[in-house]
């Protein structure tokens, strides 16, 4: 691929493909100039740095990941809308693993800010309210949802999960019970 079709769209992409294949810390725009043909560079005008283009796989990945969830919840409430993300969150895992990474590193101001993260914000935030818990609970419910989410995924992507039956789909079961059991049964009153 020659330089003139080269776009920052175009060399996030490769990044994230680059982070699947051989993970993410194999993301660098020397590896980026060698796979396109060009000097590094030649890079810098469509990248800041390294660490905006690993910015730039973290938004794609939000973005992604939010189009997936919109599908999986759409039309579902509650437990079904429950496990639909978290399936959802779980798929996209084992599907890209390198960009899955990229989700698990702290967000830079801008992917916090982007439209990518607040449409994701926005699909949780939606199937939380289908618990009908207080506005003021959402933020310590997503804060626990996230962390069993990202907490089981690391987990069982280390291996740290098959050394013992029934398998871990079970247990990922068990899980997102104890979740929407949590969430039915949240307090309505509670103290900051």
């Amino acid at each position: 691929m020659g330089r003139a079709n080269l776009t920052s769209a175009v060399v996030i992409a490769a990044a994230a493909e680059l982070a699947d294949r051989e993970g993410f810390d194999a993301i660098t725009l020397s590896a980026l100039a060698r796979r396109f043909g060009v000097q590094t560079a030649s890079l810098y005008s469509h990248v800041r740095d390294r660490s905006s283009l690993l910015d730039g796989v973290h938004e794609l990945a939000l973005g992604e990941l939010a189009d997936r969830v919109a599908i999986a919840i759409g039309g579902r409430s509650g437990r079904d809308a429950l496990i639909a993300l978290a399936d959802a969150h779980r798929d996209y895992a084992r599907q890209f693993p390198g960009r899955w990474a990229a989700l698990q590193r702290p967000a830079a101001s801008s992917t916090v800010e982007s439209d990518a993260a607040s449409h994701l914000v926005a699909l949780t935030l939606a199937m939380l309210r289908g618990y009908q818990l207080p506005e003021i609970e959402l933020v310590h419910a997503t804060r626990l949802l996230g962390a069993t989410i990202n907490g089981f995924l690391a987990l069982e992507a280390s291996g740290n999960l098959a050394h013992r039956e029934p398998a871990t789909d079970l247990s990922w079961r068990r899980a997102l019970d104890a979740l929407d059991t949590a969430f039915r049964s949240w307090p309505t009153e509670g103290k900051p």
